[in-house]
């Protein structure tokens, strides 16, 4: 028998009712809480502060649209959040983007499962954020799931329809990278 009652209690949850109702001002009401935190996720991914924004827009547009489907089984934040996530990707295939497969990965250099990067913690928020930016979309996103969405490499293998094992070589080598970089003050 399924349970009719969502698993998750949203504090939100009287706008999420009424946004299945269709009420434009809970469907603003939610844009409202949420806007912010979709564009820099979709901003992350794709790198293009307009795209960013037509992703975020088009993420809502599906979500009222599709509403019905939100099953109360994660907060709705998380559920719009891999909305906006698969939109960001779709848009990047169209870029056609190539993460580089396990078989092709250079072994991991030895220590690399250890945080050697104490020194770049040191270094002003905004000039990591610029080198982030440097990373090819591949590095970048992995990065941006793993560090910043909190996924596992399990759920980033899931979302790019790669390995683990790939995300977790993709995540080690965009780390050097951007390592590299701040090293080098941003410079390619």
């Amino acid at each position: 028998m399924k349970n009719s009652k969502p698993v998750y209690l949203n504090v939100h949850q009287d706008i999420i009712d009424n946004c299945r109702k269709g009420d434009r001002k809970a469907q603003f009401q939610i844009y409202k809480l949420y806007y912010r935190n979709m564009y820099n996720i979709s901003l992350r991914i794709v790198n293009d502060t307009q795209e960013a924004e037509d992703i975020m827009q088009d993420s809502f547009l599906s979500a009222f649209e599709n509403i019905d489907t939100y099953g109360g089984n994660v907060s709705f934040g998380a559920w719009l959040k891999r909305i906006v996530i698969n939109r960001s990707l779709d848009a990047l295939k169209k870029r056609k983007i190539d993460l580089l497969s396990i078989d092709d990965a250079a072994e991991l250099p030895a220590g690399a499962d250890e945080d050697t990067d104490q020194e770049s913690l040191n270094l002003q928020v905004e000039e990591i954020h610029r080198c982030i930016k440097l990373l090819p979309d591949g590095y970048r996103i992995i990065l941006g799931l793993y560090l910043l969405d909190g996924y596992d490499h399990e759920e980033i293998g899931e979302i790019l329809d790669i390995s683990a094992s790939t995300s977790r070589s993709q995540y080690y080598r965009a780390r050097s990278k951007l390592a590299g970089l701040i090293r080098k003050g941003g410079k390619i």
